[in-house]
């Protein structure tokens, strides 16, 4: 779409509805890529609309018959024009993600928020934690733009939450979203491989979303992904090298009747065949997701041979 074609596009498009219908067919004919938050192209489409008009997604339909004025309609069809040509996921176009009903800012330092585990700290993690004894110590290994971290301080705002991560880039973007979320008191950024920031440290409840995706998975990932950090994606052939040390080492960081949660991903079917004596529990989720395991310390305890066997040298 060069400027010329734009004025010819603003002429005959005047709505809300006409510039979402009219983006989701070029991204359909472009056959783009789905999967950082949205699934179609209409909603990418609404999305970039809404941001465009500094407006929330959920308003009423009677909006969408609102027309534009002419710098509204050149913004968006520029935004258009930038989701195709660069193939970059929407939310590092507009430096926003949701995750637990909670707003982040991204860049292309770190992963776009979508793991479901988002939904378990929409439900307080139930029942594996009640209302009457919550998490007291919250680690969120791997936490990237910080979102699983600063959603379980919103949720559980007793607890406190240490934020670790490898990446420096990620740990810079995550103390942006601390101090926009007013969080600097709860929520701790801890630079960390794995757990050697935290070596004393015991918790309640560990929760991540590791890299994790095989060799084979990343050599065919769709053009919106190579956006993304490699170093949050893939993790050895199967995926599973980051995860075989958080097995290995969590039960030393866990209180008693403490739990592990990790998202494994597509990768369960290697985890499953890793460990084939190991009674995981793979949670379910109503608005999809899948490859997420729950562990208690008894459970990681009782394992703790075969973890130990599985571990790779880093």
């Amino acid at each position: 779409m060069s400027n010329t074609n734009f004025n010819e596009i603003t002429a005959q498009l005047h709505t809300i509805a006409d510039y979402c219908r009219y983006g989701a067919s070029l991204f359909n004919q472009a056959e783009l890529f789905y999967g950082h938050g949205t699934d179609n192209a209409l909603n990418e489409a609404l999305t970039l609309v809404m941001f465009a008009l500094s407006l929330p997604e959920g308003m009423s339909e009677d909006v969408m018959t609102c027309r534009l004025v002419e710098h509204e309609k050149q913004t968006i069809l520029a935004m258009f024009e930038q989701r195709i040509e660069t193939q970059q996921p929407v939310a590092y176009i507009t430096n926003l993600a949701y995750f637990a009903q909670l707003p982040f800012y991204v860049d292309e330092r770190v992963l776009v928020p979508r793991s479901p585990i988002g939904e378990l700290i929409e439900k307080h993690f139930s029942p594996y934690f009640s209302e009457q004894q919550p998490p007291q110590r919250i680690l969120d290994l791997c936490t990237g733009s910080g979102c699983i971290a600063i959603a379980c301080a919103s949720y559980f705002p007793n607890a406190e939450v240490d934020a670790v991560d490898l990446s420096d880039d990620a740990l810079d973007v995550a103390v942006i979203n601390i101090e926009n979320h007013g969080l600097s008191e709860q929520v701790i950024p801890i630079k960390s491989d794995v757990f050697s920031g935290v070596v004393a440290q015991k918790y309640d409840l560990i929760v991540t979303n590791p890299p994790y995706v095989d060799q084979e998975d990343i050599n065919s990932l769709p053009m919106e992904f190579t956006h993304e950090p490699e170093m949050g994606l893939g993790c050895g052939e199967d995926g599973l090298d980051i995860v075989r040390v958080i097995l290995a080492q969590s039960a030393q960081h866990l209180n008693d009747n403490g739990i592990l949660i990790c998202e494994v991903g597509n990768s369960q079917y290697h985890v499953e065949a890793l460990y084939p004596n190991v009674d995981f529990t793979w949670l379910s989720f109503e608005r999809g997701g899948h490859g997420v395991f729950m562990l208690n310390k008894a459970q990681l305890e009782h394992h703790k041979t075969t973890f130990l066997a599985a571990v790779k040298p880093l």
